[in-house]
């Protein structure tokens, strides 16, 4: 018979911190904020659900969340190996509601790069193609990105590679914003031939998230410690109705010698937060 899915932070905690003891009352206090409980009762229930499949039935009924995109007449028909980028406001359930989103208008012919902590739930590791965003890469993930980028599968990335966080910026004061996008994607946009489609997310994390984001970093702690959160910014989203907006394709020929990679990938940041704006 086979063993029902589940989630094991224990084990989580041992494949990324090997040979590291990590006291019981940590695990038990993640097991908490990350909702281990009501995940595994989820997923005892919904044994069969894999993919696309989970991830609508995970977003309607087990958080009740709705959602709804403007702009899919953007979204080319007759072209394939497309390259969405989106900003990313809540740093996990952002990529599962786009994937459903996107996959709906594709022919759920799309794979989404993630974290690598979000393999662990193994029901969606088939439309997950992870990075690790602690540590160095492994040779196993860089295979399985190269090929993803190779294949005819279309792709959703977020360049920010963290979600946004209270900051100040020019002009516009305190905001809730993406970091620094990672210059990446422009190159391999170039080299494998794909057009970008920008993707506005309209949502928000609870102020608590941002609070710690903000002093952690006041405090000179590089651990991420609000990533640990996320799960529980998640199921605090319970009930939401989730909008996004898609903007005209970029052709991959855009992007030329005229600028430099990071300054094209503010060019499409700035394209993405300005399609945030319109009504």
């Amino acid at each position: 018979m086979t063993e029902p899915l589940k989630i094991d932070v224990r084990a989580a905690l041992n494949a990324k911190l090997p040979g590291k003891h990590i006291p019981e009352f940590i695990v038990r206090y993640l097991e908490r904020i990350v909702h281990v409980k009501e995940m595994n009762e989820f997923l005892k229930v919904h044994t069969t659900e894999r993919d696309f499949d989970f991830a609508r039935v995970f977003f309607e009924e087990g958080l009740h969340c709705s959602s709804s995109i403007q702009g899919t007449e953007n979204i080319p028909a007759d072209r394939s190996r497309l390259l969405f980028v989106s900003n990313h406001p809540l740093g996990g359930l952002d990529g599962i509601v786009l994937a459903l989103m996107l996959g709906e208008q594709r022919n759920y012919h799309l794979r989404l790069i993630v974290t690598d902590l979000l393999m662990y739930i193994k029901p969606l590791n088939g439309i997950f193609v992870p990075v690790n965003k602690v540590g160095k890469q492994s040779r196993e993930y860089a295979q399985r990105q190269q090929e993803l980028w190779e294949s005819d599968m279309d792709i959703l990335s977020f360049p920010a590679g963290a979600c946004s966080r209270l900051q100040k910026v020019k002009g516009e004061g305190l905001v809730i914003k993406d970091l620094e996008w990672q210059k990446s994607f422009v190159r391999n946009a170039v080299k494998y031939e794909r057009d970008i489609v920008p993707i506005y997310f309209d949502g928000k994390n609870s102020r608590f998230f941002y609070r710690l984001a903000y002093w952690r970093k006041k405090l000179g702690i590089k651990v991420n410690i609000e990533m640990l959160y996320l799960a529980d910014e998640m199921y605090k989203a319970a009930g939401t109705h989730f909008s996004a907006r898609v903007g005209k394709p970029i052709p991959y020929s855009t992007f030329d010698n005229s600028r430099t990679p990071q300054e094209w990938a503010q060019y499409v940041k700035d394209i993405v937060y300005a399609l945030g704006k319109e009504s």
